[in-house]
């Protein structure tokens, strides 16, 4: 509720006629200048306008006038109202897009159904302004433009704000867990290591076994290199003395 009256300038002219209130106290009270409220006592400002009393509408009480007429520096306040008005909800008309960037909330649609699906058709019809039919025949891909479609970023286009798409696709994601939770549905697996504690104990003996083991291929590989060389040192040998005889 606004702490000035409805008509300030009527208010204030009605004060100046009937009341031996200060243009200080006066403008204070109705939001005015100073030299505003003494405009209208000499008939400079607000020519024309019939005065409204306050103490009628329900604005100002007697008392509050007699006081601050009994103290030049004290600043009236205004009464408060007897009868709760309730807020007056507006509501949300659809999201207005202009006609040179409608060719391009196709795109966006295929874009949304095709990188977030756990949003909803409303949500879509929020961010986009488009309607519920044209997304139902982008899913089932029997939009008449559906070959030539290719799927684009809205906030790219211009057809949405990032944060506006951020927010709808956390509440979808906050909705999915929700419903994962309700359904019962076993929680995804935990990549973290686990505590010591329920880590399966080892032996020594086991440990340096495998160790052993993986060392015993790399060993092997070495004898057989020896023997390799031993068999062409050999053969080497038997050319050689094949050669001397000949001869």
């Amino acid at each position: 509720m606004s702490d000035k009256p409805l008509m300030p300038k009527a208010t204030a002219v009605w004060l100046v006629d009937n009341t031996s209130l200060t243009f200080e106290q006066i403008a204070d009270f109705c939001g005015l200048h100073e030299l505003e409220v003494k405009g209208i006592a000499d008939g400079q400002v607000a020519q024309g306008i019939k005065g409204m009393d306050p103490i009628s509408t329900g604005q100002l009480t007697r008392e509050e006038i007699a006081k601050a007429q009994e103290d030049p520096g004290y600043r009236m306040k205004l009464a408060k109202s007897r009868v709760q008005v309730p807020e007056t909800k507006t509501k949300r008309r659809p999201k207005y897009t202009p006609v040179s960037r409608r060719h391009d909330r196709p795109n966006a649609i295929y874009w949304l159904l095709r990188n977030h699906p756990e949003l909803r058709d409303s949500q879509i019809m929020r961010l986009v302004g488009t309607t519920k039919p044209t997304i139902q025949s982008i899913r089932d891909r029997t939009h008449w433009n559906m070959p030539n479609l290719q799927p684009q970023d809205p906030v790219t286009l211009g057809l949405c704000k990032q944060m506006d798409l951020d927010a709808e696709v956390q509440k979808a994601a906050k909705r999915a867990e929700a419903e994962k939770v309700e359904t019962g549905a076993p929680a995804s697996p935990d990549a973290s290591l686990k505590p010591i504690e329920d880590t399966p104990a080892q032996s020594e003996q086991s440990v340096f076994g495998s160790v052993e083991s993986e060392a015993k291929p790399a060993e092997a590989e070495e004898e057989d290199a020896e023997e390799l060389a031993e068999r062409a040192f050999a053969n080497f040998e038997s050319g050689e003395t094949a050669e001397d005889e000949s001869r």
